[in-house]
């Protein structure tokens, strides 16, 4: 498999919705250290301190918890046109929008699950606040000085009815460029990750045990080090967050991992994943079997493989 990088440039941010915005906003901001940019309505546009975007995470007050939108920026105008042509061709009809701040024209569909997904291009640049300018001209925002202090949006896990359609629409529309995979005994692919960047994933599609479409598994954040991940854990049970598994380290990917849940009902993964890199343009697919996953995680950790949750949210429709 060779496929150069192309036309989707990164993850750009991911709308969650909660039945308890004001809950959910103490936990990004006192817990996470994300700093409201703007409120509109009941959304609120939040950014971890090293994104150069307006925003990370819009948290959007709704009945229950879920991803609403999954936005993904192009690498240009033209790189957006070709997406948006390719979409249509592969009968992924969308429409325009114009409806978030700090960011241009998306370009709104859908992937064969239903989960929304927005394409863009044009952004703003974020130009801190005085209370918040850095002291290096080469980063965005001033370092939290309160929680975790998350550096970046990481990844989304998305739990698909159908994870190989969900995963082709990525890789053959978009161009994502899938990196692991886990094959069951009966042939059907039960999981993938998949790139648009030289990080090991950007977008993950896990089997939905219920056979539910359209929901979410996780969002996850990038700290700086493992020791920022034992840190989280320590503040998680100070602050009262609760954790749902870890510190561990993952099998698949390797990265090091907390998992927490915001009081909205939303998985959040707490990662350090800087050491995988994907930096070999023909790099082989990784396929693990269902005995090799049931070994569990990295250290023996027992696997998470399904949308079990502390008081399971209802699914979405």
């Amino acid at each position: 498999m060779h496929l150069p990088l192309g036309d989707i440039a990164h993850l750009g941010h991911v709308e969650l919705l909660t039945p308890d915005l004001d809950a959910s906003l103490v936990f990004f901001t006192d817990y996470l250290g994300l700093t409201v940019n703007e409120r509109r309505g009941s959304s609120v546009y939040l950014r971890t301190w090293d994104d150069y975007e307006h925003h990370s995470v819009i948290l959007t007050a709704d009945d229950l918890p879920g991803v609403r939108r999954t936005a993904l920026r192009t690498s240009s105008e033209e790189a957006l046109r070709r997406r948006v042509k390719e979409l249509e061709a592969a009968g992924h009809q969308g429409y325009w929008s114009e409806d978030e701040p700090g960011i241009g024209k998306l370009y709104i569909t859908t992937d064969p699950d239903g989960h929304e997904l927005a394409l863009y291009w044009e952004s703003e640049y974020h130009q801190a606040p005085e209370e918040l300018r850095p002291a290096l001209k080469n980063q965005p925002q001033a370092k939290p000085n309160r929680g975790v202090g998350v550096r970046r949006l990481d990844h989304i896990n998305f739990l698909g009815a159908d994870v190989a359609a969900n995963a082709d629409f990525h890789h053959q529309v978009l161009g994502a460029r899938p990196t692991k995979q886990i094959r069951l005994d009966n042939g059907r692919i039960a999981g993938k990750w998949l790139t648009y960047t030289n990080k090991s994933y950007d977008v993950v599609y896990t089997e939905d045990w219920t056979g539910s479409a359209g929901r979410l598994h996780h969002i996850a954040f990038a700290t700086d080090t493992r020791e920022d991940i034992l840190r989280a854990a320590d503040l998680a049970i100070d602050t009262g967050v609760f954790i749902e598994t870890g510190p561990h380290k993952h099998a698949i990917q390797q990265t090091f991992f907390l998992y927490v849940y915001e009081p909205g009902g939303n998985r959040i993964e707490l990662c350090n994943p800087l050491t995988r890199l994907v930096l070999a343009p023909d790099w082989p697919l990784v396929t693990w079997t269902e005995e090799e996953r049931r070994k569990g995680q990295a250290w023996g950790l027992k696997t998470i493989e399904s949308f079990h949750t502390h008081g399971t949210p209802p699914a979405r429709s």
